[in-house]
């Protein structure tokens, strides 16, 4: 009996060993394989177990969690979500992340491994630390306004602190609310079919994630190239420029939409922003100068974040003579997003200098200890600092004897440029209304933003559509927002 009581233990620790050889050969061995299987949820429902962190704008979080008490317990909400869906992003359970959402995404969920103080212990018990927070440097009156200036047009506003780098205010209207995507049911499914099926896109970032020609606009940039580069001397000076101008090598005829364009002045030709001047402008400075100066404003980029993706704005360098003096004044294939043309106002604004745009000024844990912060980002030069000096005394002019009056302040410095880009088939469709500029007050040394504004359906007729009229009151009420506050 004894020997067969002995067998039988010696088989019972065989089977035991058995099965623990397989245990570690599948937790061990094949482990990443299973996580990896579609089937295996597991990471899922631990990271829907707890709530997300919270992006905050000025002290208020604009984010938030639910608990559903469901197995994917905790859903996002949102505040505001259609005014600041163009930075948040959403967060969503069955269609991943976007924006901020996803890019800060490790810290939001807790996965971050730098909020784990005992990461050993994270790993041995599947847990997350708790979700940590990332605050924004948005200004809420600066993003309001520019959401309320929009008046539901189709357009974008963006807006940035000419010293930092910091990112104001990012608009982009039509907007959505990004809450009814974060679950996974029925609601999630017919608000994505719905928002995909919207033919004005609500959902894409049209700030960054959409370029536009920039129209009369980049005449900042090309006028900077031919500053820098000596082909014009001083502003005062005639440019020697024929009304209408003959495209090189065509017999295309380029003209103005206003009179006294001929040999005009580099100041007369900005303030009444002369086609012809610009144009000359930009095949005498050539190809190579022009590009450079593109280059250092922040064009042909394929690698700005701020922290998400921003959709690179071009200057195309394989251009013909007749090309270039059409890029020259913002059309052919120069292209823009409003995020570039802020930067380009703003490096006019900091004294030719150009910083990287951000969006996050830190991040936290939940207890509030900082766990990343904001340095000091990339400054380039973009035009000697008599170059910027110049072009701000030009952008004034713009907004105190020209067409951007629309835009002035009381009792503050506001520069400015004003554009209307032609753009489809035969420029058939509705021309894109631009305002750039800069505002400082009086009693201040220096400029405390800059700001773009496209809008895509000006309301009129196509003559009544212009950068002054339709842009530039949207980017006073952003300007007025920052400077006065209360």
């Amino acid at each position: 009996m004894t020997r067969h009581i002995r067998h039988a233990a010696l088989f019972c620790a065989l089977l035991l060993v058995a099965l623990l050889v397989n245990a570690a050969r599948v937790q061990v061995l094949h482990a990443e394989d299973f996580e990896a299987n579609p089937a295996n949820r597991r990471a899922t429902i631990t990271r829907y177990q707890q709530p997300r962190g919270d992006i905050w704008v000025d002290g208020r979080p604009v984010t938030g969690s639910r608990d559903t008490g469901e197995r994917l317990r905790y859903e996002r909400t949102y505040s505001d979500g259609p005014l600041y869906a163009p930075v948040t992003g959403f967060a969503s359970q069955e269609y991943g992340t976007t924006l901020l959402e996803a890019t800060e995404d490790a810290v939001l969920s807790g996965a971050a491994p730098v909020l784990q103080p005992l990461p050993l212990w994270n790993e041995f018990t599947r847990s997350r630390s708790a979700g940590g927070d990332v605050l924004t440097t948005i200004d809420p009156r600066a993003q309001r306004a520019a959401y309320e200036g929009l008046r539901g047009r189709k357009g974008a506003v963006a807006a940035v602190e000419p010293s930092t780098g910091r990112i104001l205010a990012l608009v982009s209207v039509p907007s959505y609310d990004p809450e009814p995507l974060s679950g996974n049911g029925r609601t999630a499914r017919e608000a994505w079919a719905r928002l995909n099926a919207d033919p004005d896109r609500p959902m894409l970032n049209r700030a960054v994630q959409r370029t536009y020609p920039p129209g009369s606009t980049f005449k900042v940039v090309t006028a900077a190239a031919a500053l820098d580069a000596g082909v014009v001397k001083g502003v005062d000076e005639p440019t020697r420029s024929p009304d209408p101008y003959l495209l090189p090598g065509t017999t295309t005829r380029l003209v103005n939409g206003t009179d006294r364009c001929r040999n005009a002045t580099l100041r007369d030709a900005f303030v009444r922003s002369c086609n012809t001047v610009f144009a000359q402008l930009g095949v005498a400075t050539g190809v190579e100068r022009l590009r450079r100066t593109a280059e250092s404003f922040g064009f042909n980029d394929a690698d700005l974040r701020v922290p998400f993706p921003v959709a690179p704005s071009t200057f195309d360098t394989t251009v013909d003579a007749a090309q270039l003096a059409l890029s020259s004044i913002g059309q052919y294939n120069t292209r823009a997003t409003p995020l570039q043309m802020a930067m380009v106002a703003a490096a006019v604004a900091s004294g030719g200098q150009v910083r990287e745009p951000y969006l996050v000024e830190r991040t936290t844990r939940a207890s509030g200890g900082t766990v990343s912060a904001a340095g000091s980002g990339a400054v380039r030069r973009a035009m000697l600092p008599a170059t910027a000096s110049r072009l701000r005394e030009l952008m004034r002019g713009v907004v105190e004897d020209g067409t951007g009056g629309k835009a002035a302040i009381e009792g503050a410095v506001v520069g400015g440029k004003t554009g209307t880009a032609q753009h489809g088939l035969g420029n058939s469709g509705m021309p894109y209304a631009w305002f750039i500029s800069w505002a400082q007050r009086e009693d201040e040394l220096e400029p405390k933003v800059a700001v773009a504004v496209v809008v895509e359906d000006g309301e009129g007729s196509r003559r009544e559509i212009s950068g002054g009229g339709t842009a530039a009151p949207v980017a006073r009420a952003v300007m007025e927002a920052v400077l006065r506050p209360e």
